[in-house]
C-alpha cells in the first residue's frame, strides 16, 4: 500500500516524535531540553551507559552518535516493534487521528481479494481444527500425545487434522459458498491441468497453521502420518497471502519476549520450535525449512540484534547452516550478526527438549559460536596448508567472502579477524604444527620468564597486572577492530612485561598494514616471540576454530556471545583501570619527589592528582557495576535467569 507524502507529513505534524520514541526509553535530564524540542537518552538499539541517542522534535528525527542508528516516526515504529512500514503508518494515523484514504482502485481490488483469501483460509484452519478433535483425527491426537504435546499448546497453536479423503475440505468450503477458484487461490486444493477434478492439498496429515505477524492464518504445515508417504512434511505454496521466503513461523508470538530478552532462536522446523516454545523459551521462530532469504534476515533482526541460528545436527543441518552463511555475510552491518549452534550429530531440538527439557536445550544454545568462527570454521576445516600456494588459496577464498560484506566497517573488522587467524595457522605450519607442549617450548626459547608462564591462568583477583594486561590482548586478538578504534590508547599503555609490550607492537602493525600486506607476508615477518605468545594471552588457534580457551576462562561472560557494543565498552573500562594506574604511579612519584621543602606548585599538582584519582575511582567503580548488571542481563538472557521464560 502506497501512502501519498502529505499524509505522511500530516501523521509527523500532528505527533511530536518524542512522544513515540519517549515510550521506549527514558529521557536523561541533564542533557534534555523539552521546551525547545531537544531530547536525549541511552540508545535503544545498543547497549550504553552514557546518552548518545538524540531525538529532534523540530525536526522530527532521531539519531544515535554512537551506533549510527536514525530515523523519523515511522522508522522508528518498524524498528523497535517488528510492523511493516503500513503497519507503522496504521498504527501511528491512528494514533493521530489523521483518516487514511482509500487505495487506488487496482489495489483496493488487491487488497479486497486478499480479505477474501483470509476468510477462506481461516474457514480452513477452523475445519482442520474440528476434523482433529473429532474421532477421525485420533491418529493426529495419538501423534501429538506422543509429541508430548500439551492441550494448552494444541490450543494455542491451533492443531488440526487433514482427513485421508480427495474431497473432505473441499466439500466443506464449498458449502460455505466458496468457489473452486478461491480454494485454489488460497492454496488449499489443486487443479489438474488436464480437466480432472480438483482435490484437497493435504490429505491424511497433522496440520499446523502458518501466521502472519499479526497472528492471522494465511497457510497451513502438514505432517504426514503415515511413515510410507512423502514427503514427510508438506507447505502450501506460494499465495497472495503466503510468501516463504519473507516468513517466519511463530514471529509474533516472540516479538515482545525477544525485544525485552534481546535474543531470538532459530529453529528448523515448526514442531522443533512448538517444542522448544512449549518448554518455556518464547524466543523461538522456525524458517519453515527454506534458505534464509535477506526479508527473513532483516525480521530476524527486527527481533534480536543477534539470533542464534539452531539447525539438526545432522549433515544436512550442518549444510543448511553453512549456506545461511553466504546470505547472511553481504547483509551484515554494524551492532547486527548471528550466533550458530551446532546440536549433537543426529538430535534436533524436540530431542532434546524430550529427554533433558529446557535446560538441555539452553545448554546448547549457550554454546553458540560467532559467525566470523563459524565461516573460518567452514573454509579451513579439512583445507590442506602445507605449501605456500595452498595457503595462498586460502587466503583467496577467505578474502572473497569478507568482501562480500557490504558495510566497510564490518568488511574492515572481519578483514583484521581472518589476517590474524590466517597468519597464526600459517606461522604453525611452518614451525611443524600447534602443539601445546611445542608452543610453551617456543614461548621459552623466545625469552619468556617462569612468571609470564605462570600467569597463563588469571587469578578470579583481577588485580594481577599481568593478568589484565593479557585481557586486553586477548580481546586485541579476537577483536581486532577494538585495538584499530583505541589504537591511540593501547600504543600508550605501559605494560608490566616487556613481551607483552612486544606482542602490542605486532598487533598494531598487522592494523596498519592491513592494506598493504597479507597473512603469508605476516606470517614470515612478525616476531617468533608473537604467535608463540598468543596462546599464552588467547589459547591455542587450531584449522576447526580460534582456540579461545584461556580468555573465556579469564572472561567467562563472552561465553554469552555478548553484543560487540558491551564488549566495546568493557574494553575501555580496562584501558580506563590501567589509565588510573597511571595516574597513582604518577602520584607516587611526585610525593617522592616532593622532599622537605616541597614548593605550592608541587603540591598544587600532588592535591590536583589526588582528587583526579578520586573521581576517577568513583566513576570506574559506578561503570563495573554497571557493566556487571549488564552482564548478569544477559546471562538471564541466555536462560541462566527468569527473562528467557
Amino acid at each position: 500500500m502506497r501512502f501519498s507524502p502529505h499524509i505522511l507529513d500530516d501523521i509527523r505534524n500532528r505527533l511530536a516524535i518524542s512522544d513515540i520514541v519517549g515510550a521506549k526509553v527514558t529521557w536523561d535530564r541533564k542533557k534534555s531540553q523539552p521546551a525547545k524540542g531537544d531530547h536525549w537518552a541511552c540508545c535503544p538499539f545498543h547497549q550504553e551507559k552514557t546518552p548518545s541517542f538524540h531525538c529532534d522534535d523540530r525536526r522530527g528525527r532521531y539519531h544515535c552518535f554512537g551506533c549510527g542508528a536514525s530515523g523519523d516516526h515511522f522508522r522508528f515504529v518498524t524498528e523497535t516493534e517488528g510492523l511493516s512500514f503500513p503497519e507503522a503508518v496504521e498504527r501511528l494515523a491512528e494514533q493521530a487521528g489523521v483518516a487514511l484514504p482509500a487505495p487506488d482502485p487496482q489495489a483496493a481490488k488487491r487488497e479486497s481479494k486478499r480479505a477474501d483469501l483470509r476468510d477462506v483460509v481461516e474457514m480452513a484452519c477452523r475445519f482442520f481444527e474440528s476434523q482433529f478433535y473429532a474421532e477421525i483425527g485420533r491418529t493426529a491426537r495419538d501423534y501429538a500425545e506422543r509429541r508430548r504435546l500439551t492441550e494448552a499448546t494444541l490450543r494455542e497453536f491451533r492443531f488440526g487434522y487433514a482427513p485421508d479423503s480427495r474431497q473432505a475440505l473441499k466439500t466443506h468450503l464449498a458449502g460455505q459458498g466458496i468457489s473452486e477458484t478461491d480454494m485454489a487461490l488460497a492454496g488449499l486444493i489443486i487443479k489438474p491441468d488436464d480437466g480432472r477434478p480438483a482435490y484437497d492439498r493435504f490429505r491424511g496429515r497433522l496440520i499446523i497453521p502458518i501466521e502472519d505477524e499479526r497472528g492471522r492464518v494465511i497457510a497451513f504445515g502438514g505432517r504426514t502420518l503415515d511413515p510410507t508417504v512423502e514427503p514427510k512434511y508438506l507447505n502450501s505454496p506460494e499465495t497472495p497471502l503466503f510468501h516463504k521466503s519473507t516468513t517466519l513461523f511463530n514471529a509474533h508470538r516472540v516479538r515482545k519476549a525477544a525485544r525485552d530478552t534481546g535474543t531470538a532462536i532459530v529453529v528448523e522446523g515448526y514442531l522443533d520450535a512448538i517444542a522448544v516454545y512449549q518448554a518455556g523459551i518464547r524466543t523461538v521462530v522456525a524458517s519453515l525449512g527454506t534458505a534464509f532469504t535477506e526479508d527473513q534476515i532483516a525480521r530476524l533482526w527486527r527481533l534480536a540484534p543477534e539470533p542464534v541460528i539452531c539447525f539438526d545436527g545432522d549433515k544436512a543441518g550442518t549444510a543448511a547452516a553453512f549456506r545461511a552463511v553466504d546470505r547472511i555475510l553481504p547483509e551484515l552491518k554494524g551492532g547486527f550478526s548471528f550466533n550458530f549452534v551446532f546440536l549433537p550429530d543426529g538430535k534436533d531440538p524436540d530431542d532434546l527438549v524430550q529427554t533433558g527439557g529446557r535446560e538441555a536445550f539452553l545448554a546448547e544454545i549457550k554454546t553458540a559460536q560467532p559467525l566470523a568462527d563459524v565461516v573460518w570454521r567452514r573454509e579451513v576445516t579439512g583445507a590442506r596448508v602445507d605449501t605456500p600456494e595452498r595457503q595462498a588459496a586460502l587466503e583467496k577464498q577467505i578474502n572473497r567472502l569478507v568482501f562480500t560484506i557490504k558495510d566497510e566497517a564490518v568488511q574492515r573488522g572481519y578483514r583484521l579477524a581472518m589476517r590474524m587467524r590466517l597468519s597464526e595457522l600459517f606461522w604453525s605450519k611452518r614451525r611443524g604444527g600447534t602443539g601445546r607442549t611445542r608452543a610453551e617450548r617456543s614461548a621459552t626459547e623466545a625469552g619468556a620468564t617462569d612468571r609470564e608462564v605462570a600467569a597463563s591462568v588469571l587469578l578470579a583477583d583481577d588485580a594481577d597486572l599481568v593478568g589484565l594486561e593479557r585481557i586486553v590482548l586477548g580481546l586485541s586478538v579476537a577483536y581486532p577492530g577494538l585495538c584499530e578504534r583505541h589504537i591511540d590508547r593501547l600504543s600508550a599503555l605501559r605494560f608490566s612485561l616487556d613481551s607483552h609490550a612486544r606482542f602490542r607492537d605486532e598487533i598494531e602493525r598487522l592494523v596498519t598494514t592491513l592494506d598493504k600486506s597479507d597473512a603469508l607476508a605476516l606470517a614470515a615477518d612478525a616476531d617468533p616471540r608473537f604467535f608463540a605468545l598468543i596462546r599464552e594471552v588467547y589459547g591455542e588457534p587450531g584449522q576447526d576454530g580460534p582456540g579461545h580457551a584461556k580468555l573465556l576462562k579469564r572472561v567467562p561472560f563472552l561465553r554469552h556471545q555478548p553484543p560487540e557494543a558491551f564488549i566495546e565498552d568493557y574494553f575501555e573500562h580496562l584501558l580506563d583501570r590501567f589509565d588510573l594506574r597511571s595516574m597513582e604511579a604518577e602520584l607516587n612519584e611526585e610525593i617522592a619527589a616532593i622532599g622537605a621543602d616541597g614548593s605550592v606548585e608541587q603540591e598544587a599538582r600532588i592535591m590536583t592528582l589526588t582528587r583526579e584519582i578520586a573521581l576517577g575511582r568513583e566513576l570506574y567503580a559506578q561503570r563495573d557495576h554497571a557493566l556487571a548488571e549488564e552482564a548478569r542481563q544477559m546471562r538471564a538472557a541466555v536462560g541462566l535467569g527468569s527473562a528467557t521464560g
